[in-house]
């Protein structure tokens, strides 16, 4: 453990922009995968069962985010196959450390995402930036009542994923701490 704050990476909407308009975008480079998960979700024998999840990614991102200043984990339902299946396509070392999700989608009484609360008792009172693309204002204002380190929330468009405009703010806000 270092005492760089911790930066918590989603896959889907960050590092793969799943809502883009374009099949092909710049610099990004289609593949198809498996995962766990998502396969769990699907009907054995179907078409997208044996073709697999399309999922986008960016070469350079992996050396983006090892350039941050942060001690990088996995916050994805991706989980441990983020190592296996993501981390060598964007350049990522590995293995990074990964939140294990208690419950995947359950339903929180207050209405916050699912991955908030197990998150910020992963991160153990740590300074952290999280990127994902379903972080609402409702999960921001919780993390500042009940986290007492710095955090900053990071809401990626699925549609964009990862810009360079977000490493910049992820670096300065990492650099202000």
């Amino acid at each position: 453990m270092t005492d760089r704050p911790l930066l918590l990476i989603d896959v889907d909407g960050p590092l793969n922009p799943y809502t883009a308009r374009f099949a092909r975008l710049r610099g990004y480079t289609p593949h198809r995968f498996h995962p766990a998960n998502w396969l769990a979700r699907q009907t054995p024998g179907s078409r997208a069962h044996r073709r697999g999840l399309r999922v986008r990614l960016h070469p350079e991102h992996g050396a983006r985010l090892t350039a941050l200043p942060f001690e990088l984990a996995w916050a994805t339902t991706w989980m441990h196959q983020a190592n296996e299946m993501i981390a060598p396509v964007i350049g990522l070392p590995g293995p990074l450390p990964v939140i294990e999700w208690p419950e995947l989608f359950a339903k929180d009484p207050d209405g916050l995402y699912w991955k908030t609360r197990p998150l910020l008792e992963w991160a153990a009172g740590r300074p952290f930036a999280w990127v994902d693309d379903l972080i609402t204002d409702l999960d921001t204002a919780h993390v500042a009542t009940h986290h007492d380190a710095p955090a900053l929330l990071l809401r990626i468009k699925p549609r964009h994923g990862l810009r360079a405009r977000d490493f910049t703010t992820l670096a300065n806000w990492s650099n202000s701490l």
